[in-house]
């Protein structure tokens, strides 16, 4: 579909694909005035960092399909769709750095991105790609709060940098929960990063860049930080979850506010799709007018206890009654996380059942004061901390058994919720689909995207064709 609209004495041509599809080339007669640029969250597990994507899958995968959780299969589909759109600069966030170099060694090995920078910060990290015989960094990467800045200029047929044109990609993943005020920031900092600069770099207008914004926004139209890229602005009467995203007005730099691409009304198709498609849950498991401090739901809490009862064989002195005791914790265990000693169940059980975290062992010099410095004794800590187990003669009672789900509920994990009741035979009812577009792109007003790329899903994600809880989005600019 392409689309003609009049701004003004310019004829604007946007052509609006739908996945699978690949970017059309750049104008062959003016290539260094155009861009590509693809975002997309992968989900973290890769390969190494993290073992519970499968509980990501509704239904649960059987054992013929148990492959597709894995990151061989995930991988391959992830480079089978960077490849088919073949964007000039790949934005990716929940990348890990622990085996970050094998995981996406085919993105240089196989697909030519010999171009990339990873964030240096945290487990769920961004990382941006590039072809350097496309184009090449025309200043140092910048690191700000969960955003990677990259200044690109292109390279024309000779391999020389054309000197004359920078485009900036930030690359986000703003923090996720009740984080308004943070996500403001993060984005403050990044917009501001690419103005300083363009300063820097002498361009003619600095407050204008070509600048692309993309990632995961973890949140919507409603959040503080989607508001500041669309209105230039936020100030402190703006609450998002009951509290000022900010204590004072903060304005962008730029010269005017974002263009929220994918939504461009030029492209005739209506609001832009979601981005995030998963199951929906929280209206099942979240005890209603909770939203705050949630709490489990009566039908939830009367699925745990029937499968409390069908695991407790010890008694507890009482007559008729059984509880829970260590070898029905480990059964347990091993049901919904393959083994017991991993996952966050494993850890409320084990003190909702009696373990208590040993005191820290002290650090002393031969004076008897602490010879070493903090960065040592954090590493002592790791080094010398025991593991947590589960007690000998520990008893995880009913009540500690719904706690233990309720701290999964309190930190958003509804999908492992979901699985662990479908795996001990109590699956939620299907209520269909939870969308939201939480994944964005944006340009600076003296961008303009030529080509829309949407990527759709009626199910849940992941599933055997979308390797992530996110669907990738994708643009051309000039």
């Amino acid at each position: 579909q392409q689309l003609i609209s009049k701004k003004g004495k310019n004829m604007v041509a946007i052509e609006h694909l739908v996945s699978p599809s690949a970017l059309p080339p750049p104008p062959p007669t003016h290539p260094t005035k155009s861009l590509s640029v693809l975002s997309w969250n992968v989900l973290l597990p890769n390969s190494v960092d993290g073992w519970w994507n499968y509980k990501m899958y509704s239904p649960p995968l059987d054992a013929s399909s148990a492959h597709m959780a894995e990151w061989s299969h995930r991988s391959s589909l992830i480079r089978q769709r960077v490849e088919l759109i073949n964007a000039d600069v790949v934005c990716l966030q929940e990348v890990s750095p622990k085996s970050f170099e094998e995981d996406f060694a085919f993105m240089a090995d196989e697909l030519g991105y010999d171009g990339v920078e990873l964030f240096r910060r945290g487990r769920f990290r961004p990382a941006t790609f590039w072809r350097k015989s496309t184009v090449d960094l025309a200043a140092p990467p910048v690191h700000k709060d969960r955003t990677l800045l990259t200044t690109f200029r292109h390279v024309n047929n000779n391999g020389d940098v054309d000197e004359g044109v920078n485009w900036h990609v930030l690359n986000c993943h703003l923090q996720a929960g009740k984080q308004g005020g943070r996500r403001v920031r993060q984005v403050h900092e990044g917009v501001g990063a690419a103005v300083k600069l363009a300063r820097r770099l002498k361009e003619k207008d600095p407050t204008s860049p070509l600048l692309v914004v993309c990632g995961d926004f973890n949140g919507g139209p409603e959040c503080g930080a989607v508001r500041y890229l669309e209105d230039g602005s936020v100030g402190p009467d703006f609450l998002e979850d009951g509290e000022a995203v900010t204590s004072k007005m903060k304005k962008m730099t730029l010269s005017a506010p974002l263009t929220d691409v994918p939504n461009n009304q030029e492209l005739g198709r209506g609001p832009a799709p979601n981005t995030l498609v998963v199951q929906e849950l929280i209206s099942l498991m979240i005890e209603e007018g909770t939203d705050d401090t949630p709490n489990l739901s009566a039908d939830v809490l009367e699925r745990l206890e029937r499968i409390y009862y069908r695991y407790a064989t010890h008694s507890d002195g009482a007559e008729g009654t059984k509880v829970m005791g260590r070898s029905d914790v480990e059964r347990w265990l091993i049901d919904i996380n393959g083994q017991v000693g991993r996952g966050s169940e494993f850890r409320r059980a084990a003190r909702e059942m009696g373990y208590v975290d040993p005191p820290e062992p002290e650090t002393a010099g031969d004076d008897g004061g602490s010879d070493a410095s903090g960065g040592q004794r954090e590493q002592q800590r790791k080094v010398e901390q025991p593991r947590i187990a589960l007690p000998e003669d520990g008893v995880l009672s009913l009540e500690g058994f719904c706690r233990v789900y309720e701290g999964e509920l309190r930190e958003g994990k509804f999908w492992g919720i979901a699985w662990d009741l479908a795996t001990m035979g109590e699956a939620l009812p299907d209520k269909g689909v939870f969308e939201a577009r939480y994944d964005r792109m944006y340009c600076s007003q003296s961008v303009r995207p030529t080509v829309v790329l949407d990527t759709l899903s009626s199910m849940p994600c992941p599933n055997k064709e979308e390797p992530s809880d996110h669907l990738p989005i994708a643009a051309r600019f000039q």
